[in-house]
C-alpha cells in the first residue's frame, strides 16, 4: 500500500494559542523516538509524564495523547484523562492501564478511537513514514466533574468541552515507525 501524503499540521497550531507550561517524561524526549514498550505491539504501556509552571487558577487537567499521522482524516486519539485534580502533576508509567486504577480517585479515562479504555500504544502501519505522538496536558479552569463528561464521553466532546475552559497547554511530541 502507498502510504504517501504531505505531513498534516501540529492541530493545535490552528487553535489559539494559550498559556505554555511545561511537560516532561522520564521514558519520551520531545521530538525523540518513543521507545518500544509505548507501543501497542510491545508492553502498550503508557509513559510517565510530569507537568510544571501551569497557570494561577488551575482547577483541574485533562491529558491526551494524538497521532495527528494517522492514514484518516482526523489522526487517532491514542488516550484521553479527565477529572485529574489540579493538584495532580504528574502520572507514573502504567497510569493508562485499563479499569483507571493508575489514576487519582474521580479521575478517568474515555476510550481510544479504538475503543480501548485507557492508553493505547504507538501502532503505525508498517512502511509509513514515523508518526508523530503528541502527547498533551490542558490546564482548566473548571473543578473535576465540572466538564459534565463521563468515562462514555468521546474525544470530540473532550476537546470540545477543553477548548471553552482552557487556561494553558503543555506539550510532548515524541515519533514511531515501524
Amino acid at each position: 500500500m502507498d502510504f504517501t501524503r504531505p505531513y498534516p499540521p501540529d492541530p493545535y497550531t490552528l487553535l489559539p494559542a494559550p498559556a505554555t507550561f511545561t511537560l516532561t517524561s522520564e521514558d519520551l524526549s520531545d521530538g525523540e523516538r518513543m521507545p518500544d514498550a509505548h507501543a501497542a505491539h510491545d508492553k502498550g504501556l503508557s509513559p510517565a509524564l510530569e507537568w510544571t509552571g501551569f497557570p494561577e487558577g488551575t482547577r483541574s487537567f485533562v491529558v491526551t495523547c494524538y497521532d495527528p499521522d494517522a492514514p484518516t482524516p482526523m489522526g487517532y486519539h491514542h488516550w484521553t484523562v479527565v477529572d485529574l485534580p489540579a493538584d495532580v502533576t504528574s502520572l507514573p508509567a502504567g497510569a493508562g492501564a485499563p479499569g483507571g486504577s493508575g489514576l487519582p480517585a474521580g479521575a478517568f479515562h474515555t476510550d481510544s478511537d479504538g475503543h480501548t479504555p485507557g492508553y493505547e500504544g504507538a501502532a503505525p502501519p508498517p512502511g509509513d513514514h514515523p508518526h508523530r505522538y503528541i502527547f498533551a496536558v490542558h490546564a482548566l479552569d473548571v473543578a473535576p466533574g465540572e466538564l459534565g463528561l463521563g468515562p462514555d464521553a468521546t474525544n470530540a466532546q473532550v476537546a470540545f468541552n477543553v477548548y471553552f475552559h482552557l487556561l494553558g497547554r503543555a506539550t510532548l511530541t515524541a515519533t514511531y515507525s515501524r
